[in-house]
């Protein structure tokens, strides 16, 4: 135990020199009024319950012990909103961006100051053996302390973190002088007589938050940390819980009036202030149980409790499973009280095929990495059409939450107004973000970069929900594999092609997903540079017509020459190549509608002599495969994802893609054509859409465009 202990411990200091340098002090002190009086009614009515339980913990189980540093601890312990804790809680739920969600950040933040101070009292007068004066030398201390680390260690890490420049590697003696300095600082408080954490929470504090050097710490040291020595800490925590000690009638209610006193205080007194300060009664709810929150702060101060001998074997235990209690009801409770219906108004234009083609066209284009902007970007450019079509990209950077402590801070960051994380933040510029500002700037285009920062499992949610709300015609997504030097397909990971499957199954409008292989080269191509040869084979079906309408709005382009290929099955038989020959009426007509209406749009055009029509008979797959091999030196192929044909690869591992685009992204198709593979919006198969929409169904404007037609209300 000796050995665990003081690993953990080891641990739990960097791990609170961590919580400090994601904690901004500039933040706090710009917290509203409203925030600050839910912090401060969450943390004192608690705290005056708490004490009122401390009384009656005294008389049963705890006899004997102090009574001053008793009434403290058990103050702090209830009063408690662990703020690593509710901002994961916050991300999962997506509230982080929401008004309930900044109040309850904002409100955390100053709680976590203050159950700082008052753990701090509560430590000094625990150690005095009952001599106020000693005490009050002990706070003395800590306060001569915090006016040194300011004056003294603040402008030293200030003069560090100048002299680290974005882009540049921080000096190895820079983050040496700083990690030696949480563990001498954590040294002194220790000697002082409050505890070490104090010292490595107050280096955290002190270290400046803007440029690069308060993220490279972070990234140094939290994998080692949050991966290895903070897991020992709570090993050592469990340990020391002893629950058979809660035993017999007396003990059990006493652990029902200490859950009972801890939720009553948090939420009641949230609760409260949030009705006074006129928040909805619904999201002062969810704001009561959300600041009920407790988590690993918690579990120090009831360890320290321990330690100094205030609380007893059997006090601890219950305590514990207090804050086990409370933190677990948190999430399903909110969930059920507080999900914010994502509402969007009702649109007309879901698909890039419409009848006036001279109305604004909106894209929402999304990228992981640096890797897919210059073929976002020269895509765009692509689609622009003529000068009197209005054309607007809504660019989105996906980034992961991971499971790293350091999201949170990547959240403070990126979080402001709006769904998903809107950047106005000029300090620390997306690097990715900046490439689209340019390309706006240098165009006519309207661009509006954005970041979305949510788990991988449900990213698919922002993108959606993006969608719906700004109104947008197809969404390009990359797709979930890159092209390696030697020309192969490598996979980024699974979790990114199930992000496409589902966005596939939830958009508000058609799809894109683009399978990379360099369009345009790999850097940005001026408008009177663009000059590109983009096919469509075409198969028939609406996800064919909808490559053929963007294909058509790309040829608009002086830049572009487009050429259509019909492959027409043998008299008798179906581009499935089965013997049934049947073929979808309705599908025919539209299919023939769409080409003729190709036709005639190119026939009268000067560019008659750069847009071309064919039509090419097969027999058999070989014959499809053959004739799209022959087409590979093309810049760009336009393809539906379900075309009415049979599969051209016999295994495939996407697919999402279809019969055709599957074949076309294969390693052995190309290594020079790109590939768009487009899915038009269907009203009919979109059931349980993820954002709810006010239905003016007696407006024209809020039909879909879709030749699908508009589901019965």
């Amino acid at each position: 135990m000796t050995v665990l202990d003081t690993i953990a411990n080891i641990g739990l200091l960097f791990f609170l020199f961590l919580v400090g340098l994601e904690l901004d002090m500039s933040s706090i002190r710009r917290t509203g009024r409203k925030a600050l009086g839910i912090a401060l009614a969450g943390i004192s009515l608690p705290f005056v319950l708490g004490i009122g339980t401390s009384f009656v913990l005294r008389s049963t189980i705890s006899e004997g012990v102090s009574k001053a540093p008793f009434l403290v601890f058990m103050g702090v312990a209830m009063s408690i909103t662990a703020f690593p804790v509710l901002a994961r809680i916050l991300a999962e739920l997506k509230l982080l961006t929401t008004d309930i969600g900044r109040i309850a950040m904002s409100a955390a933040a100053v709680n976590d100051v203050a159950a700082w101070v008052l753990l701090a009292l509560a430590i000094a007068i625990s150690g005095s053996d009952d001599s106020p004066i000693i005490a009050l030398w002990v706070l003395l201390c800590g306060a001569a302390f915090i006016i040194v680390a300011f004056f003294v260690l603040r402008p030293g890490l200030a003069l560090m973190a100048r002299r680290s420049l974005e882009g540049e590697p921080v000096k190895e003696i820079h983050i040496c002088i700083t990690l030696s300095l949480v563990l001498a600082a954590g040294f002194v408080t220790d000697t002082i007589g409050i505890h070490a954490l104090f010292g490595a929470f107050v280096v955290g504090i002190m270290v400046p938050k803007e440029g690069p050097f308060a993220g490279i710490l972070i990234e140094k040291i939290e994998d080692l940390v949050s991966g290895i020595f903070l897991p020992l800490y709570f090993v050592s925590s469990g340990l020391k819980t002893n629950v058979a000690t809660i035993s017999g009638a007396t003990s059990w209610g006493l652990l029902v009036l200490v859950i009972f006193t801890a939720c009553l205080g948090k939420i009641l007194g949230t609760f409260i202030v949030s009705r006074l300060c006129k928040v909805p009664l619904r999201e002062s709810l969810a704001l009561a149980f959300l600041m009920n929150t407790k988590g690993l702060v918690e579990l120090i101060v009831l360890n320290i409790g321990k330690d100094r001998k205030v609380l007893n074997d059997q006090t601890f235990a219950i305590m514990v499973l207090m804050a086990l209690f409370t933190t677990f009801i948190t999430t399903p409770i909110v969930t059920a009280v507080y999900k914010p219906a994502r509402k969007a108004a009702p649109y007309k234009h879901r698909t890039v095929k419409r009848k006036d083609i001279n109305t604004e066209f909106r894209i929402l284009a999304c990228f992981h990495s640096t890797r897919n902007i210059p073929t976002i970007i020269n895509l765009v450019e692509s689609s622009r059409g003529t000068h009197r079509q209005k054309l607007c990209v809504y660019a989105i950077h996906l980034m992961e939450l991971s499971e790293r402590s350091s999201a949170i801070s990547m959240i403070h960051k990126a979080r402001s107004n709006g769904l998903p994380f809107w950047n106005k933040k000029h300090e620390n510029k997306d690097q990715m973000v900046i490439a689209f500002e340019a390309y706006r700037q240098l165009s006519s285009v309207i661009v509006r970069p954005m970041t979305a920062i949510s788990a991988l499992s449900n990213i698919h949610e922002d993108i959606c929900t993006s969608a719906a709300q700004k109104r947008v015609a197809i969404i390009l997504i990359p797709f979930h594999k890159h092209q390696r030097l030697d020309g192969t397909m490598e996979s980024l990971g699974h979790s990114f092609q199930l992000v496409n499957k589902r966005v596939l199954h939830h958009a508000p409008c058609s799809v894109g997903i683009l399978v990379d292989r360099g369009f345009g080269g790999t850097t940005q191509v001026s408008a009177s540079n663009v000059s590109y040869k983009i096919v469509v084979p075409f198969f028939g079906g609406p996800d064919d017509r909808e490559a053929l309408a963007y294909g058509m709005r790309m040829a608009e382009h002086p830049g572009i020459l487009l050429n259509v290929i019909r492959f027409v099955p043998s008299p008798g038989k179906s581009l499935k190549f089965d013997k049934s020959g049947i073929e979808d009426n309705v599908d025919h007509e539209e299919d023939e509608l769409m080409l003729s209406e190709f036709k005639s749009a190119h026939s009268n055009k000067e560019k008659e002599s750069s847009n071309l029509y064919e039509e090419m008979l097969v027999e058999n797959k070989t014959e499809v495969v053959d004739a799209l091999q022959a087409l590979n030196k093309y810049n760009l192929f336009l393809v539906g994802r379900m075309a009415p044909t049979v599969p051209l690869v016999n295994k495939t591992d996407c697919p999402e893609l279809g019969p055709v685009g599957s074949f076309l992204a294969s390693s052995e198709f190309s290594t020079t054509a790109s590939v768009l593979v487009v899915q038009q919006y269907n009203p009919f198969t979109n059931l349980h859409p993820l954002v709810e929409e006010q239905a003016y169904y007696g407006e024209t404007s809020s039909m879909p465009d879709s030749p699908h037609g508009v589901p019965p209300v």
